[in-house]
């Protein structure tokens, strides 16, 4: 069974593939265990217990999915081609299929809340600054963060719930790039000025 020691970077990836799977109660240590091929004596050498597991498998998720993103894309100098990259990061690939759509279902649990909660506050964060590099006063830039944010949880939900029906928010469809294109445009375009 054992194929050696695996680091605790491999524990929580799993950990976070069986929350994308199937949710809080796929979390099981034993479960894991088999499918890291160790044993279960394995687990505790990197963690106490099951609920330390979670917090840094939540921990994982939230360096690679935001700060990570934020770091990469405040790198950008155009505001444009910036604002143009997190969407295109956001909305791309995802590293672990369906795991935002889980977390965010598992938020009567205290650890994802506090995480969830913590990565939605530096995300709208992070697109009010985008937009108000874009020109837009604050509180445009805030509303245009919370359509943009909505905008991304909606077409991760649509992509885990309805891939069959809206084929287009899967990467691999050849639609995707004018569908994303799109969606990004509409969030990116300055309002009209008011008619006469």
């Amino acid at each position: 069974m054992a194929k050696g020691r695996v680091t605790k970077e491999e524990w929580t990836a799993a950990a976070l593939r069986a929350l994308a799977r199937g949710g809080l109660a796929a979390v099981a240590v034993d479960v894991l265990a088999r499918e890291l091929a160790v044993s279960r004596g394995s687990f505790y050498w990197h963690f106490e217990n099951r609920e330390a597991l979670l917090v840094a498998a939540l921990e994982t998720w939230e360096r690679r999915a935001t700060a990570e993103v934020v770091t990469a894309v405040r790198e950008e100098g155009d505001p444009w081609a910036r604002a143009r990259m997190l969407f295109a990061v956001a909305l791309g690939s995802e590293e672990i299929a369906g795991l935002e759509p889980a977390l965010v279902a598992h938020t009567a649990h205290p650890a994802v809340a506090e995480v969830v909660a913590r990565v939605t506050r530096s995300r709208l964060d992070f697109l009010a600054e985008i937009f108000g590099g874009l020109g837009f006063g604050p509180q445009e830039a805030r509303h245009r963060a919370l359509a943009g944010y909505a905008a991304y949880l909606g077409w991760l939900e649509l992509r885990r719930t309805a891939p069959d029906t809206a084929p287009e928010v899967l990467p691999e469809d050849p639609d995707a790039q004018p569908a994303l294109d799109h969606l990004v445009g509409m969030i990116l375009t300055p309002p009209s000025p008011p008619g006469p």
